[in-house]
């Protein structure tokens, strides 16, 4: 019974995507809708999604929109955001919520390309951890007599390429990433 690649595959697609996430909350210079996912906002005595209680937009480059849907959780809205550590100031229009987008200065774009090259490593130990799983399922697999040592080598080496994929495709990912950051 040979491991199963598939499932391998897959846990480390989900890692991309972890990343792909993560990056998407990066600042660069231009808004983003995606760029305020992460906010959560007290709203109905709950934390919730800033999705989930206004509508979005991106009417100019440097510029976000807010519809907030209700008046009673502008206010909660706009502290959510303030407090979210991404560097944004709202200003409040009744129930909108304009907010600029300032351009980056050098040393910030600099240190999100940190934050950026920090999520690209963890997103390798990810990848490199399922490629152990891997590796140690063979090596149980092989001293169980489930399969060959010939066979644990010639699996080992497509878990490797496997794994030597995907770490490419996190360099590929943070390269793009920092380049945009670094943008002007």
């Amino acid at each position: 019974m040979p491991i199963d690649m598939k499932d391998l595959e897959r846990r480390m697609e989900g890692a991309i995507t972890s990343l792909k996430t993560e990056f998407s909350g990066l600042r660069t210079g231009r808004a983003s809708v995606n760029l305020l996912d992460s906010v959560m906002v007290t709203a109905y005595g709950a934390p919730t999604p800033l999705a989930q209680v206004a509508s979005i937009s991106v009417p100019e480059p440097r510029m976000i929109a807010v519809n907030v849907w209700d008046k009673t959780v502008v206010g909660a809205a706009d502290k959510a955001i303030r407090e979210a550590g991404l560097g944004l100031n709202p200003v409040m229009d009744g129930q909108n919520l304009r907010i600029p987008i300032p351009p980056l200065n050098e040393e910030r774009r600099v240190e999100l390309a940190k934050i950026a090259g920090k999520y690209a490593e963890s997103a390798r130990v990810a990848v490199r951890n399922i490629r152990r799983d891997g590796m140690d399922a063979l090596k149980k697999m092989e001293k169980d007599g489930e399969i060959s040592k010939d066979e644990q080598k010639a699996q080992e080496d497509s878990v490797q390429k496997l794994t030597d994929k995907f770490i490419a495709l996190v360099d590929e990912a943070v390269k793009a990433k920092e380049a945009e950051i670094m943008q002007v």
